[in-house]
């Protein structure tokens, strides 16, 4: 596998500081989170989790990335939502790892429009093409 060489546009910095069971902070301070385990894995779930952080990330990145395909295609997007669920579990080599699932609402387009947008979609999001061929990434229409 080739690893991706990018022309670099934006290079976005954060330090966390104890871990699962601390704070995490933007360098320009516009990230300032606690951040818990989740009660599911035995923690307070009081703050947010590193999975909360990248689902968010991913569904802003996927739905960018939707909008340049849509444009490409001159589809209506208008009025859609991009949801990613990421779950954390135990690998069978004892290590652990991630699993996410990507469902889109496109309300104004067919459901095989919409399936063909998130496909191209998936092509173009950089978080997409930074887990490809690392952890199952699950396309769906809601």
């Amino acid at each position: 596998m080739t690893i991706q060489k990018i022309e670099v546009a934006y290079t976005a910095v954060a330090t966390a500081e104890n871990g699962r069971d601390g704070r995490v902070s933007s360098d320009d301070g516009r990230l300032d989170f606690v951040v818990n385990p989740p009660k599911a894995m035995g923690g307070s779930g009081a703050g947010t989790n590193p999975e909360q952080l990248f689902a968010a990330g991913y569904s802003a990145c996927f739905q960018g990335a939707l909008g340049v395909v849509a444009r490409q295609e001159k589809a209506d997007i208008s009025g859609s939502a991009v949801t990613a669920s990421v779950s954390i579990g135990r690998t069978v080599a004892g290590g652990f790892g991630l699993e996410v699932a990507i469902s889109a609402s496109i309300p104004n387009v067919d459901a095989a429009t919409a399936q063909a947008l998130i496909e191209k979609a998936h092509q173009v999001c950089p978080y997409s093409n930074a887990t490809r061929g690392n952890i199952s990434v699950e396309l769906s229409v809601a």
